[in-house]
């Protein structure tokens, strides 16, 4: 049964202004998890003991590239100190879009999270699906050519959708080598450009997800929501409340 986590980003702004408040809050809505992308200067210890205050699990952190190559243990050490063992690369910039050459860097990262413990995993925008490596999608590229023992995925699947996938059809490939999914609804303007909504609010078929998700072994569903019309929080709230209707319909989710 899937466990709800929320991405943080989400929540970047409110984060900023009072980070230990922020949790608190996200703790009493009812998420089970957090997925970090920024720590906001606070120790090892002050997260920790945070997480233990609130009962929230750290179910991964988002670290950029760079900085997972060129200062991967003290990346994973942090990590490991408040309890978290996924790691993963959220984004590649253009600059950083040499498929070879990240592939390279990619089985190095993931052998030394190998080596102390920690998982490496790598989390998709719509890029990895509009561009070719190799005669194949960018996405499929780098999970062929890093195995599995090294490079674990985390599935967005609102960017498969966008990108002209069918996400469940990717959540059965990827199936056994997926423990986080992201849990994200859209809709696209009138420029087809994507808007994120708030779960239920847009044109993703995220019940037919939740259940892929599930019978593929995931572990979690991730909420995010990269830009909210209105009160991130409130957003975050209702997207909860939506996983719930859910839950009470029979979906097999943990809430």
């Amino acid at each position: 049964m899937l466990k709800i986590g929320l991405q943080l980003y989400t929540l970047r702004e409110e984060l900023e202004q009072d980070f230990e408040g922020t949790l608190r809050k996200v703790a009493e809505l009812g998420y089970s998890g957090v997925e970090f992308y920024h720590f906001f200067g606070r120790t090892a210890e002050e997260v920790s003991a945070l997480l233990q205050e609130t009962g929230l699990v750290p179910l991964g952190a988002h670290r950029p590239y760079d900085a997972m190559l060129n200062d991967t243990e003290q990346e994973i050490s942090f990590n490991l100190a408040i309890g978290n063992r996924n790691l993963i690369v959220p984004y590649l910039t253009e600059e950083q879009r040499n498929w070879e050459e990240a592939v390279k860097g990619l089985r190095i990262i993931g052998e030394k999270c190998n080596a102390q413990g920690a998982v490496l995993s790598y989390h998709n925008h719509d890029f990895e699906f509009t561009e070719q490596f190799g005669g194949r999608t960018v996405f499929d590229g780098i999970f062929e050519e890093v195995p599995a023992e090294l490079l674990q995925v985390e599935m967005d699947t609102c960017w498969v959708y966008y990108g002209g996938y069918d996400p469940v059809e990717y959540i059965r490939k990827y199936a056994g080598r997926l423990p986080i999914i992201h849990l994200k609804d859209m809709r696209k303007r009138e420029d087809g450009s994507a808007e994120t909504v708030v779960l239920g609010e847009g044109e993703v078929n995220l019940a037919a997800i939740l259940e892929a998700a599930d019978a593929a072994g995931a572990e979690w569903a991730v909420v995010e929501q990269d830009y909210c019309s209105r009160s991130p929080l409130e957003s975050v709230a209702d997207s909860l409340k939506w996983i719930k209707a859910y839950a009470n319909q029979g979906g097999k989710v943990h809430v």
